[in-house]
């Protein structure tokens, strides 16, 4: 388990300490959920050439940006380790700041 989840647990009673165990597993339950989404709107984009590429990107972006954000709530913050690991495109990064 992440040291920042094993941090979140420390301290507290036993009632209290299974309660945020369950929620530590939603967590990273959610993790995994977002983090499938956005590899799967990744090669849908490396899939696609030509008309219509600007939604795909779009949606690829919107996907990569909804993990970064679920990561950085838990407390990850390593976006550079992410983007080489997932080889996010720079069409797909530029697109992050743009809300």
């Amino acid at each position: 388990m992440p040291q920042a989840f094993l941090n979140r647990l420390r301290g507290a009673d036993e009632g209290d300490a299974a309660f945020r165990h369950e929620v530590l597993e939603e967590q990273a339950a959610a993790l995994g959920r977002m983090g499938r989404k956005a590899e799967a709107a990744l090669v849908k984009l490396r899939l696609h050439e030509g008309e219509g590429r600007a939604e795909v990107v779009k949606a690829a972006a919107d996907a990569v940006w909804c993990f970064l954000v679920q990561r950085e709530v838990l407390g990850l913050r390593d976006r550079a380790q992410i983007v080489a690991q997932y080889n996010i495109p720079r069409e797909v990064m530029a697109r992050l700041g743009v809300r």
